[in-house]
């Protein structure tokens, strides 16, 4: 869905925003696609696919289909498909997915495992 495009305006359908000014705790799990610009602290699970904005901040793990990441993540990635990560992006966490693509700029401190067979990273939020 997203390919190389590290902007919302591909995402169509859009399920869930959370804006630039909302700030949520808890959990959150969804079906469909989510963007989220504001800041999240918990984990982040949907079936569709997650845009995260330059100015995002989610502290908890995020599990999707395809994820553009242009924000800061403070936890693990599970990522069923594409990863997209873009030149403002900041992950500290673990990766797992099955293709990603990395802009210059980008910060990743943790492991990125690619590929089917790549085991899933472990799921801090449940310690």
């Amino acid at each position: 869905m997203f390919k190389k495009d590290l902007k919302p305006e591909s995402f169509k359908d859009v399920e869930t925003i959370i804006g630039e000014s909302i700030k949520v705790k808890g959990n959150f799990q969804g079906q469909g696609n989510i963007v989220v610009d504001g800041s999240l602290e918990g984990s982040l699970k949907t079936q569709g696919n997650v845009f995260i904005g330059a100015k995002a901040e989610i502290i908890g793990s995020v599990e999707a289909q395809e994820v553009i990441i242009n924000g800061s993540i403070n936890g693990n990635l599970l990522v069923k498909d594409y990863l997209a990560v873009g030149e403002t992006a900041k992950i500290t966490g673990d990766i797992n997915c099955l293709r990603i693509s990395v802009d210059t700029g980008a910060i990743i401190n943790g492991k990125c495992q690619m590929g089917e067979g790549a085991p899933a990273p472990r799921n801090t939020d449940e310690e």
